[in-house]
């Protein structure tokens, strides 16, 4: 199987990983190398666009969210220094919005985390036409729907009022939500 990979590859095996969960980076890094990439990892924004720049990638995994801004920026220095580069955009809260601005800017797929060394491996590889297959284990509805209330209550920088506004409900409802444990 690595044989076949190491062909679909091609002879420019470069990849740039750009997160800044450290573990998850160092994980990946590990697995992508033993499919065949020859890999370079950035825990930040400004790192990666450093190596963007200075040896641009034939191939990226950048994270959406990062301590100092956005992969998006990234992403658009990739596209600056190398068009043919094949970029795919991981996220912890998959949105809409942001997958479609992925892809205006460059990415060719999006994946949302928790995204083993497969998942990436077989979008990196994917041709234009193809469809991913469908997850193995996607996130329940209940899970999708806790994720979404924890990411708008985190950047209304936790006030429950606030978030209960712009998410349309009730803040004692709201309360109850956050009082309890993620679903699985």
């Amino acid at each position: 199987m690595a044989d076949r990979e190491l062909e679909e590859i091609g002879a420019d095996n470069t990849l740039l990983l750009v997160d800044d969960d450290e573990p998850f980076l160092k994980r990946l890094a590990r697995a992508m190398e033993k499919r065949g990439f020859a890999v370079e990892t950035a825990g930040s924004v400004a790192a990666g666009r450093a190596f963007a720049t200075a040896r641009p990638p034939a191939y990226a995994v950048v994270d959406l969210r990062l301590e100092d801004g956005s992969g998006l920026e990234v992403v658009e220095t990739l596209r600056e220094t190398r068009p043919d580069c094949r970029v795919v955009v991981l996220t912890g809260y998959g949105a809409i919005a942001t997958a479609v601005a992925a892809v205006k800017i460059g990415a060719m797929d999006y994946l949302s985390k928790p995204a083993d060394a497969n998942d990436v491996t077989a979008a990196l590889l994917a041709s234009a036409g193809d469809l991913p297959p469908p997850p193995e284990n996607p996130m329940s509805a209940d899970r999708v729907r806790w994720e979404h209330i924890q990411r708008v209550y985190e950047l209304c920088d936790r006030n429950v009022s606030e978030t209960a506004r712009r998410l349309n409900m009730h803040r004692r409802t709201l309360q109850r939500i956050l009082a309890k444990r993620s679903p699985r």
